[in-house]
């Protein structure tokens, strides 16, 4: 049985969350989150360990028999919509600044 999770327009740009979504890709819930814990990217670990969470709580409503033994079977990181801000320069001209954000989807499966 699979069961996802997912976040939307995260304030992080999908570049930053990626490295930190590839570490967990694969391995078994606890050693993920383990591994998250103790990352040195807090910000970016923080929104990955508080969504594989939410996975997890997913899977406890839908009856899965056994948490433990849940593997992060695909963890998908995607650009957003970019927030566009401006700042003022020289001479009256301004110069664009994008504010990227992410969607993160988490689907986690039994380890067979």
């Amino acid at each position: 049985m699979e069961v996802k999770a997912k976040v939307s327009f995260v304030r992080i740009t999908p570049r930053k969350l990626g490295v930190v979504a590839d570490a967990v890709r694969g391995k078994g819930v606890n050693e993920a989150l383990n591994l998250l814990r103790f990352s040195a990217r807090k910000r970016t670990a923080g929104v990955l360990h508080t969504l594989i969470k939410s996975a997890v709580a997913n899977a406890d409503q839908k009856g899965v028999s056994d948490v433990d033994s849940l593997v992060v079977k695909t963890i998908l990181v995607g650009q957003g919509t970019t927030l566009k801000r401006f700042r003022p320069r020289a001479k009256g001209s301004a110069f664009r600044i994008n504010k990227k954000t992410s969607h993160v989807t988490v689907t986690l499966a039994e380890r067979k």
